[in-house]
């Protein structure tokens, strides 16, 4: 048996090696062709690995040729990393290309931002093929970008290493519920002198505030965001002329508009009084979580100013929240542009909510409320909810952007004020539903339905103008103006401009577009 299975093993490799064609090569004469002939690594973090590029070298010529040597300009002191054909390293000898055939170079960079001298904080370097007259080369470029660097501690273990903590809450065994992140022991300000990087998320918590300065830039690596705990309170402080940027680590143009690239802006249950202005968020997962803080009079949260665009679910959850919300836009998210669960109390005015999700099919209204939270097949919890929508878009490319969900054993206090709603419920399933009697003065005042809200544009995901209104809106001009008196905030739309004269309903008064 031993013999036969010998005879087997000889006859496979004998197989193996006859499959195999061997090739003699001639030299590299210079005439390679790159697909591309620099490759450019937009904004790269101080000491945090960049993206892979890659490209394609191709032996143009009848023959197959051997590059004597592919290697870095700057050699093995050089920031950048290459991978020949499979292979990773900084210089590589007698490569094959077979004729007409071509290989993947795949490159990528870890720079040290102190040791870059360019004005431009350009890094930059060169990768040789060949010597002599046959060289060729692929040009290098990075810039560098400084950053305040925040992430976890951790501490070596036998295999590995653990990492630093931040509680969530408890579960029902009374054990800490945790996640990987970085506990601010004290008052935090996110200055603007340059931008600040998150790994993981940061913990504020009880007693404690994270301050953003206007004018900062805020990037989150994956699966990382803030988390602000029971007690604590976040303070984004932007003005019109200096947003609060907050988006993912990923900086290449064709990132600009992925979502999901972080987590969440999270509200703990029992946080307070934290307040957002001037700050456009991006790319998340979700934009903001607000929890629970009924133990309390504060708010949750009060947002002005603010965009929130281009996420995979909720671009503003509210689970038992207090939150008040002016000149806020949310745009493009997979689930909700706002929902809550579990009641809550939740006052905005003079808001855009549009969504024109297009990346899968989304299955929830652009506005969802609800009193209840289902927590098995048969069980849910109730809270009590209020919430009160005035001068609001509640748009989208679904025909049913308006969802009420109501249990009877809490209450259901709304209010749609001078606002303009898609609903278009072609199939009259709603008709016998009291929760959608548009004729209730109680719960719809001088509310517009299915009429064009003249966005300008709703397939732009990255213009943070693109849910501005026209000449042609329905809404221009048919705001209530009472509120105007009482809130400043809102006798200027969110770019700035006065409203106090014909006031349109959303966030933004009307424009004139300019023709294509």
């Amino acid at each position: 048996m031993r013999y036969l299975y010998s005879i087997f093993i000889v006859l496979l490799i004998v197989s193996i090696s006859s499959c195999r064609k061997d090739f003699s090569t001639s030299l590299s004469n210079g005439n390679l062709k790159f697909s591309k002939d620099t490759i450019f690594l937009n904004r790269v973090f101080d000491n945090i690995s960049s993206s892979t590029h890659r490209f394609t070298v191709k032996n143009t010529s009848n023959s197959d040729i051997t590059i004597p040597v592919i290697a870095l300009e700057r050699g093995d002191n050089s920031f950048y990393r290459l991978n020949v054909d499979g292979i990773a390293g900084k210089s590589f000898q007698n490569i094959d290309i077979l004729a007409k055939d071509s290989i993947f170079v795949f490159v990528e960079a870890t720079v040290d931002f102190s040791q870059v001298t360019d004005l431009e904080f350009m890094y930059r370097d060169k990768i040789l093929f060949d010597s002599g007259v046959n060289q060729q080369k692929v040009d290098l470029e990075a810039q560098v970008v400084d950053v305040h660097l925040i992430r976890p501690d951790r501490t070596a273990i036998e295999n590995g290493f653990t990492y630093e903590q931040i509680v969530l809450g408890q579960d029902a065994d009374n054990n800490n519920i945790t996640i990987r992140g970085t506990n601010l022991t004290n008052d935090t300000v996110f200055t603007n002198d340059k931008p600040w990087l998150i790994y993981n998320y940061i913990g504020v918590p009880s007693g404690k505030t994270l301050t953003i300065e206007a004018g900062t830039n805020v990037h989150f690596h994956a699966n990382s965001g803030i988390i602000v705990q029971e007690g604590g309170t976040l303070k984004i402080n932007g003005t019109l002329t200096e947003k609060v940027i907050i988006q993912g680590d990923r900086l290449e143009e064709v990132y600009q508009d992925i979502p999901g690239q972080w987590g969440t802006i999270w509200l703990l249950e029992g946080s307070e009084n934290s307040k957002i202005t001037h700050a456009q968020i991006y790319n998340a997962t979700i934009g903001v979580l607000a929890d629970s803080n009924t133990s309390i009079s504060a708010n949750t949260l009060e947002i002005n100013n603010s965009e929130i665009y281009n996420t995979t679910s909720f671009g503003m959850l509210g689970r038992n929240a207090k939150i008040t919300a002016n000149n806020l836009v949310i745009g493009n998210t997979g689930s909700s542009a706002f929902a809550n669960m579990l009641g809550g109390t939740y006052n905005f005015t003079h808001c855009t909510l549009a969504t024109y999700w297009r990346n899968s099919n989304r299955q929830d209204a652009a506005l969802s409320l609800s009193n209840n939270l289902q927590i098995s097949q048969t069980d849910f919890l109730v809270s009590d909810l209020t919430a009160k929508f005035t001068n609001c878009i509640l748009y989208g490319n679904q025909n049913l952007e308006l969802n009420l969900n109501k249990l009877n054993d809490a209450s259901f206090t709304y209010l749609f004020k001078n606002c303009l709603i898609r609903f278009n419920d072609s199939n009259n399933q709603f008709d016998a539903d009291p929760l959608y009697d548009f004729t209730n003065t109680t719960h719809y005042q001088n509310t517009i339905f299915n009429q064009d809200p003249d966005f300008k544009n709703t397939n732009a995901n990255e213009d943070v103008t693109s849910l501005e209104i026209g000449d042609n809106s329905a809404a221009n001009g048919q705001a209530d103006t009472a509120i105007l008196n009482t809130n400043t905030i809102l006798q200027t739309d969110i770019l700035g401009v006065n409203r106090m004269t014909l006031p349109d309903i959303g966030a933004y008064q009307h424009v004139t577009f300019e023709e294509d």
